[in-house]
């Protein structure tokens, strides 16, 4: 970890940022990343970062997040880059989720621009991402 780089320990976060880690996850977002600016900016507390590997991926990621966030009565008061997919921002006032396409994610690089907010550690893995048990080579597989 380098020195500039501040973890927080695992918190209590809102239901709707947890919500959006999920829904996130259920679409195979990649390098999930939860950025705390309460400390470091006044126009939102969370950044949810993560990334998918194609355009598809992107939307679906973030259609299953306002879909989740839908079913619990939130809607994204601002929505950018759907229709590109190389990097979709969706505003909820208190957090912003910003998902990118890879390339994109390194050259704008929200985790080295925001170096002074502290990163959320985030459980991992979660229930839908771990091996099933019974596609785990056993003893007997082994020669």
């Amino acid at each position: 970890m380098a020195k500039t780089e501040k973890r927080q320990k695992a918190q209590r976060l809102p239901r709707e940022v947890t919500d959006a880690i999920a829904a996130a996850e259920d679409k195979k977002a990649v390098d999930i990343t939860l950025l705390d600016l309460r400390k470091a900016a006044g126009f939102a507390d969370y950044f949810l970062i993560c990334s998918g590997t194609n355009a598809r991926q992107i939307r679906a990621i973030a259609d299953a997040i306002m879909e989740a966030l839908a079913s619990a009565g939130s809607k994204p008061a601002h929505v950018e880059g759907y229709d590109r997919s190389e990097w979709i921002l969706l505003d909820y006032f208190d957090f912003i989720v910003h998902i990118f396409a890879p390339e994109p994610r390194v050259f704008y690089g929200l985790e080295r621009l925001w170096g002074n907010a502290e990163r959320v550690e985030l459980s991992t893995p979660t229930p839908s991402r771990q091996p099933r048990a019974d596609s785990l080579p056993s003893a007997a597989d082994t020669p």
